[in-house]
């Protein structure tokens, strides 16, 4: 009974890697295309491109994103932002961000 109960624990640990492991694929997809944007000028129209290619809907889906329309269209506003994944999920730029949208309310 435990063996069953330890392969299924082992198998959704197994798929919570694989699921990190294509965010983490989507998240440099988005740095490609925000370096693109900078150096060439056309970020969001790759990242799109991206996204919409059987490729790309592919690694979506397997990061656990939905590769729909409004998906692509939050890629784009992203990369357009020009704020690298890195920046942008570290702890300082929430609390920056956070901040500004306090004070904007006030």
């Amino acid at each position: 009974m435990f063996d069953s109960v330890d392969a299924s624990a082992y198998n959704h640990e197994q798929g919570q890697r694989a699921r990190k492991l294509f965010a983490a694929v989507v998240l440099a997809a988005l740095d490609d295309a925000i370096a693109d944007d900078k150096k060439y000028g056309n970020g969001p129209e790759q990242i799109a491109r991206w996204a919409r290619s059987r490729d790309g809907r592919e690694v979506l889906t397997c990061a656990g994103i939905d590769p729909n329309e409004r998906v692509v269209n939050g890629l784009m506003q992203f990369v357009a932002a020009g704020v690298r994944t890195s920046v942008a999920l570290s702890r300082e730029e929430s609390e920056r961000r956070m901040a500004a949208q306090q004070a904007e309310a006030a």
